[in-house]
């Protein structure tokens, strides 16, 4: 049987009844910091006043700290060329959206061609 998941004592879904600066109340010191000086942050309030879900919810805005609303949900975040789908899970509250999404790709080395130089070994590849 599955445990069930909890924050500092409390379930995913007293998480959710709480308002914003509730749960700021028992988030860490960081997360804490930034909640109670942008809870009136329009991307917040998306998530607040939850009368029409969003078909797909974009940004740029890496610095956004994940709350028990948007558990559930996909968020597409900008990694500096495209935007990268992050679905928030329970165990990503209270972290940075941007921690999610890298903006470096894995560079993989490789062989050198024929006439190539020393620094042309390191090739980018995606994954």
């Amino acid at each position: 049987m599955a445990e069930e998941f909890k924050y500092m004592g409390y379930g995913l879904e007293e998480l959710q009844k709480m308002s914003l600066l509730d749960f700021a109340k028992i988030a860490n010191s960081r997360a804490k910091r930034h909640l109670t000086r942008n809870h009136s942050d329009p991307f917040y309030e998306r998530f607040e006043n939850n009368k029409k879900p969003a078909k797909k919810i974009r940004t740029h805005r890496r610095d956004i700290i994940v709350t028990p609303k948007m558990v559930g949900k996909t968020i597409y975040v900008y990694n500096g060329k495209e935007f990268i789908p992050v679905e928030i899970l329970p165990d990503m509250l209270c972290h940075y959206l941007g921690e999610f999404v890298f903006t470096r790709k894995r560079i993989k080395h490789g062989k050198a061609g024929i006439g190539a130089t020393k620094s042309s070994t390191a090739v980018a590849t995606r994954k």
